[in-house]
């Protein structure tokens, strides 16, 4: 009873942390085209959802597998461990979400999971040639985008150089495909992360023989993480969108392409990214490449500190609350 119990709440947690994601990572997705005034907010929102549900449909498991069987090793880490890891990654999430800067789900996830599995099990309950390859997409990733969105805009302003005042109609429209595309590559990409962790749970549990993805996993995954982003989450929407510089369509245009571009490849390696780096680097690429004083420095400052700071936070978010469980002998 207590191993279906864990079970239960394990994947209810997975699922409030894909909520949250959803959430927060909504402003990624509709932040530059509603700031540029592309589409209407809640058109921009429904709209990225419904792109977010069918994107794990459509381009395999592969980062859920290398989240649940490359990080840490599924025979050695326990339930409740794997709860612990989730409370210590929505915990920060909370928290940067009600200070409205936008850090990473990725890497309060990893830094979650591996405070708890070196709490509960030690260093042998981590697989570092899996953390390694992850952690280098992490922290690769952002200055991918960046360099992208500096040159694509640079291509864009090449190829569209006798062009008339009109081109901006066109950019602003083209968004829609734009937006699209990075809608469907952050959900193949975010949603496998809580997809993975669900089916590490079902094989610790002994549901699950091997890591073989329940199709009613990828749906609820899917659907939690849509609905999330449904909701919006106006605070970060307000911080990408207008914080760093102005931005006009063809800045929305140039950073949902390169954003993209950079997910949907990081995806079909296998590797999870963290959406809010990419797309917040595309940013600034993007800013940079038009005028290099035309953004706000201390904003994406604040961002950067974020996101070196989030793993070994969350990680001891998640050590001290199963080190609490142990000391007043709590089973979760």
């Amino acid at each position: 009873m207590l191993t279906s119990a864990s079970l239960v709440f394990v994947i209810i947690l997975a699922l409030a942390f894909e909520f949250i994601n959803g959430m927060r990572d909504s402003s990624n997705i509709v932040a530059t085209m509603i700031s540029s005034r592309a589409f209407h907010a809640r058109t921009a929102l429904l709209v990225t959802a419904a792109a977010e549900f069918f994107g794990p449909f459509l381009f395999g498991v592969t980062v859920a597998k290398t989240v649940g069987s490359d990080i840490v090793a599924p025979h050695t880490i326990s339930l409740q461990a794997l709860m612990v890891g989730l409370l210590g990654a929505i915990l920060w999430n909370l928290i940067t979400w009600f200070i409205g800067i936008p850090s990473s789900s990725s890497h309060a996830l990893i830094g979650g999971l591996i405070g708890a599995a070196l709490i509960s099990s030690g260093w042998e309950a981590i697989q570092f040639s899996g953390l390694i390859r992850v952690l280098l997409a992490l922290f690769i990733s952002p200055l991918v985008g960046f360099a992208a969105g500096f040159l694509i805009l640079r291509v864009i302003y090449l190829l569209s150089i006798h062009a008339t005042p009109h081109i901006n109609n066109f950019f602003k429209q083209s968004q829609i495909v734009t937006a699209v595309a990075l809608a469907f590559s952050h959900g193949t990409n975010d949603a496998q992360k809580t997809i993975g962790i669900i089916t590490l749970s079902l094989i610790i549990s002994g549901a699950l023989a091997d890591f073989t993805v329940p199709f009613w996993v990828m749906l609820v995954s899917a659907g939690t993480m849509a609905a999330g982003t449904a909701l919006g989450g106006w605070r970060l929407i307000r911080t990408l969108g207008g914080k760093f510089y102005k931005i006009r369509p063809v800045h929305g245009f140039a950073t949902q392409l390169t954003s993209g571009l950079v997910i949907l490849s990081a995806t079909m390696s296998g590797l999870p990214v963290s959406t809010t780096q990419v797309v917040s680097s595309a940013i600034i690429g993007v800013g940079a490449s038009e005028r290099f004083g035309k953004v706000r420095w201390s904003v994406a400052g604040d961002i950067l500190t974020a996101w070196v700071i989030t793993i070994p936070i969350s990680a001891l978010f998640s050590a001290g609350i199963y080190a609490m469980l142990l000391f007043f002998n709590i089973r979760i």
